[in-house]
């Protein structure tokens, strides 16, 4: 099977199931510089505003740092193609803060853990699927 007919498969199987059942996302969030602060996690449903609209957010949580390696989970997720944006928000602002270069200087990271060089990776390139009940993915934040 091409991988073209092998995508097309997954979009009409998860077009299909989509009402059939609730996922639960748990994402381990890991490479946290420290325990100050909170991190924010982002889930998007697809492209548009994909990754720092806040209003095209699917859903969206900050929690207190606890322990290392952070587990945070997502509930009521249809069956679909989704990406994941992270940050510690080491000052409790609620913002990814960056420098004059637009640099952040707070620790981020996306599902599937894309290389990240001169810009934020484009939803493909953080996407996974959620196709049954329980999905788990780990993200390793990046630290400029």
């Amino acid at each position: 099977m091409d991988s073209k007919n092998f995508i097309s498969g997954i979009g009409s199987w998860s077009f299909s199931a989509k009402a059939n059942f609730n996922g639960q996302l748990t994402r381990e969030i890991d490479g946290l510089k420290n325990k100050e602060g909170q991190v924010c996690a982002s889930i998007f449903a697809s492209s548009e505003g994909f990754p720092s609209d806040r209003d095209r957010v699917l859903q969206k949580q900050c929690t207190k740092i606890t322990d290392t390696p952070l587990i945070i989970s997502f509930h009521n997720l249809k069956a679909g193609i989704y990406a994941v944006a992270v940050f510690h928000d080491q000052n409790n602002d609620y913002t990814l803060n960056s420098n004059i270069f637009g640099i952040p200087k707070e620790g981020f990271g996306f599902s599937s853990n894309p290389e990240i060089r001169t810009r934020a990776p484009k939803f493909s390139e953080a996407a996974f699927l959620v196709a049954g009940p329980d999905t788990n993915i780990q993200i390793q934040l990046k630290y400029f």
